[in-house]
């Protein structure tokens, strides 16, 4: 695993603090844990530090650590711990993670990450010239039977070519990323054969004719 350090003092904020939508939220969050164990809340409410601000700033991580009454050095474990966390700066518009581990690796990856480094920038973490995009590489994304993928936000990209992902990222530099359907990108629904299924086929069809399902399977492998 990579150092991880926070973001060097001259680009850190002096200040932080929820806006008033996710105040109430980071209240109501830490509520649902039971009493004296409202410290685990800490992984939450840093997601949504980031989801306002882009990245965790020194200031961020002290006023969560002081919403949960706990020390800072064991906040900064946290945060230095999950890679989910951004540490410094990302791309305003979109900050693509590339899966490489070996699946991923083998079905694809180099060229996705070629794809970042044409489009984006060479270099991992560092943004294009407008500031917009950036990317990394990633452990295991968790649909492994649809590498390569890729992740952006909080959603995936699946069943991925490198025409694809420049398409991607095009439509995400264009302000247009809500409008690209995530999950497999080559036609199939989930995690079933792309090929079509090769086994069961008897089984889906008799439990169709009895009634008990009204269409096909539809099962997910590993995450949702």
């Amino acid at each position: 695993m990579s150092v991880r350090r926070l973001a060097e003092e001259i680009i850190q904020p002096p200040t932080f603090s929820f806006n008033a939508d996710n105040l109430a939220w980071a209240q109501k969050t830490i509520f649902r844990y039971p009493e004296g164990r409202e410290q685990s809340a800490i992984v939450p409410l840093l997601m949504r530090v980031q989801e306002q601000e882009g990245w965790v700033t020194r200031a961020s991580l002290e006023y969560i650590a002081d919403m949960l009454s706990m020390p800072y050095i064991r906040a900064l474990e946290i945060v230095l711990f999950y890679t989910q966390f951004q540490l410094k700066p990302v791309g305003t518009k979109a900050h693509v993670q590339i899966c490489g581990t070996t699946p991923c690796m083998l079905r694809g990856a180099e060229e996705l990450k070629a794809v970042c480094r044409r489009r984006i920038h060479h270099d991992p973490f560092e943004s294009n010239v407008e500031g917009t995009l950036s990317w990394e590489e990633v452990e295991c994304l968790g649909a492994c039977v649809n590498a390569p993928m890729a992740m952006i936000f909080k959603d995936t990209y699946e069943d991925l070519t490198s025409e694809r992902l420049e398409e991607i990222i095009d439509a995400f530099e264009a302000g247009r990323g809500e409008n690209v359907a995530a999950g497999p990108q080559g036609g199939r629904y989930s995690s079933e054969p792309s090929s079509g299924l090769t086994s069961l086929k008897d089984n889906v069809l008799s439990a169709k004719e009895s009634g008990k399902i009204a269409g096909p399977i539809k099962a997910r492998c590993c995450v949702e």
